[in-house]
């Protein structure tokens, strides 16, 4: 039949939010747990992290162990994304990604919503990453 309509079905995205605590700083963030990098890091939680300061542009935490990325993509990274740094297998949090462009080596988690102040919280000490639930 001629013009007929073609309704094309996908999987919605499935979105984890992962809660980031320091003392009394705490972070959301919303991640695509359809991502195999994702769900290789959902599978370490929960978790316990330093985080610190890097180059003025990010908060970066180091992950006991490197994430599986086959098949994932890289990212041009935007302030507010969650990614993971697959050569030095640390996370960050973007939120002065000026200069930054694509990158192979950047898988993009997900997003997050906080000031550069409420990030500077997570380098107080350990932060538990968990599941919000």
């Amino acid at each position: 039949m001629s013009g007929t309509p073609t309704l094309t079905l996908t999987e919605p995205a499935t979105t984890t939010t992962i809660r980031f605590t320091a003392g009394s700083t705490t972070i959301d963030a919303h991640v695509d747990s359809g991502s195999p990098a994702v769900r290789d890091f959902l599978s370490m939680l929960p978790l316990r992290i330093g985080f610190e300061e890097f180059a003025g542009r990010e908060k970066v935490g180091y992950l006991p162990r490197k994430l599986d990325t086959s098949g994932s993509s890289g990212s041009d990274p935007e302030d507010g994304d969650l990614i993971y740094f697959v050569p030095w297998g640390n996370l960050g949090f973007y939120y002065n990604i000026a200069g930054v462009g694509f990158g192979d080596n950047v898988i993009r988690l997900g997003r997050y919503d906080a000031t550069e102040q409420h990030l500077r919280g997570l380098e107080a000490g350990e932060v538990t990453i968990t599941v919000a639930g």
